[in-house]
């Protein structure tokens, strides 16, 4: 597969190292690659400010110095004929947060492996199943793909623990996205919710519910030259307002985020992705800054 194919998956491959929350913000998630690549991924992100440890949950009156690091594999498909891909994701947070949680003064160090997530994803429009020998003549232009992630109650949790890493529930984000490609230029424009499974051991042996939170996220991106490119990102999602044994918190969100991502393409299998995001507009629990880094290694499944 030569360069041009593995500036292609890039897309696809930095898109299991972020964090997968409504905060998000993905430029290239829905770029389609040849079937049969494996991408190999590790991240690490350093966060700062009004965050939590349940990236949906609310946080006021805080600060939060939280690093995060996630190992991620995904595998380019042939699903019916269109491009598609399916992805794990496997993180390790390290972190301390002191203010109000919940309404209730506390402080924590936690450490230890986050909710697990998977995500499976497929092109609908723009972007038929190819080979790499066919992918050399695609051009793309308009792509419209769709994609859902699942995280499953894996990480570290006590319910003794007013803070913790896991959640305890299970989440779900349906997604579509439409991206246009015009020359070097290209955006990306993503609508999706999460929905969330009640948690119900949660802190003292009551039950948390939540209710979904619809998000959506856009990208301009630009190919400066063959292997690099920058973007402009900004996200914008609403709702999540937590009910604790029927009593509903004032935490409904509504915030946004901007930043911007540059990505770098090193020989034929190896590349870097940085980015760095500050909160534009918060209501609770979105006011934060983040930078991070993501290294990749592609390799083709043998035939």
């Amino acid at each position: 597969m030569g360069f041009r194919h593995l500036g292609a998956v890039i897309g696809v491959f930095f898109l299991f190292v972020s964090s997968t929350s409504a905060q998000e913000l993905i430029p290239a998630a829905y770029t389609p690659a040849p079937y049969g690549i494996n991408l190999l991924s590790l991240a690490a992100t350093y966060n700062s400010g009004d965050l939590a440890f349940d990236p949906s949950g609310p946080i006021e009156d805080a600060s939060a110095k939280i690093f995060a690091s996630t190992l991620s594999y995904a595998r380019t498909l042939n699903i019916a004929g269109r491009s598609a891909n399916l992805g794990v994701i496997v993180p390790y947070v390290l972190g301390d947060l002191e203010g109000l949680y919940l309404g209730e003064q506390a402080s924590a160090e936690r450490s230890g492996i986050g909710d697990m997530a998977f995500r499976g994803a497929i092109n609908l429009y723009g972007g038929p199943a190819m080979s790499p020998k066919e992918f050399g003549a695609y051009h793309p232009s308009t792509l419209i793909g769709t994609s859902i992630i699942v995280k499953g109650p894996t990480g570290q949790y006590d319910s003794s623990k007013l803070i913790n890493i896991g959640t305890n529930r299970w989440s779900f984000k349906p997604e579509i996205g439409i991206v246009q490609v015009m020359g070097r230029w290209a955006i990306d424009a993503y609508v999706g919710v999460w929905l969330f499974t009640d948690n119900t051991d949660f802190f003292g042996g009551l039950t948390r519910q939540q209710d979904p939170i619809f998000s959506a996220q856009a990208h301009v991106r630009y190919v400066i030259k063959p292997g690099l490119w920058a973007a402009i990102d900004g996200n914008f999602w609403r709702g999540g307002q937590t009910t604790i044994d029927g009593a509903a918190g004032d935490d409904k969100q509504r915030n946004s985020r901007v930043g911007a991502t540059v990505s770098i393409r090193l020989g034929r299998r190896h590349s870097l992705r940085f980015a760095a995001s500050a909160g534009a507009i918060t209501r609770i629990g979105g006011d934060f800054n983040s930078i991070g880094a993501s290294y990749g290694y592609s390799w083709m499944a043998k035939p």
